[in-house]
């Protein structure tokens, strides 16, 4: 019964550290996107608060804590492809249609696209295995809601 438990707790404490990965990868390719164009306006860290806030549940606390968490983690990445393999590993397309939105809609938030943004968002979209199709309709849709407000 006491070995049932510890196993049942180890598993609970996989699943959280799993999804911590998580939290970390999709706010760390958030991050990345936010500085692409070399400045974070405070409408792209709107955006970028709300979605982790929204889709991760999160307090304040763990708002901060997970935003320092990936920059820390963006500082020691060699690359961007161990955070969209950590996406790809745990979420559906759905998901991962979802990130690749709030992508564009940082990138949207200052009016402008830059060229660094487009080739980041172009790179992002292939390392989270989307068709280049699907990001263009994300664009598409983005831009034409930012275009109505």
């Amino acid at each position: 019964m006491l070995s049932h438990l510890r196993r049942l707790l180890s598993i609970a404490d996989a699943e959280e550290k799993g999804n911590g990965k998580l939290q970390i990868a999709t706010c760390a390719l958030l991050l990345e996107m936010a500085y692409a164009d070399h400045s974070l306006n405070p409408g792209e860290e709107e955006l970028l608060r709300a979605h982790l806030q929204r889709h991760f549940h999160l307090d304040a606390e763990a708002l901060e804590s997970l935003i320092a968490d990936a920059r820390q983690a963006r500082r020691e990445s060699a690359d961007l492809f161990q955070f969209a393999r950590e996406i790809n590993a745990v979420c559906n397309l759905e998901e991962k249609l979802a990130i690749m939105e709030t992508l564009w809609r940082i990138v949207y938030a200052d009016g402008v696209l830059d060229k660094y943004e487009d080739a980041l968002a172009r790179q992002l979209a292939t390392l989270l295995r989307l068709s280049p199709r699907q990001a263009i309709d994300l664009k598409l849709k983005v831009l034409d809601e930012t275009r109505r407000d």
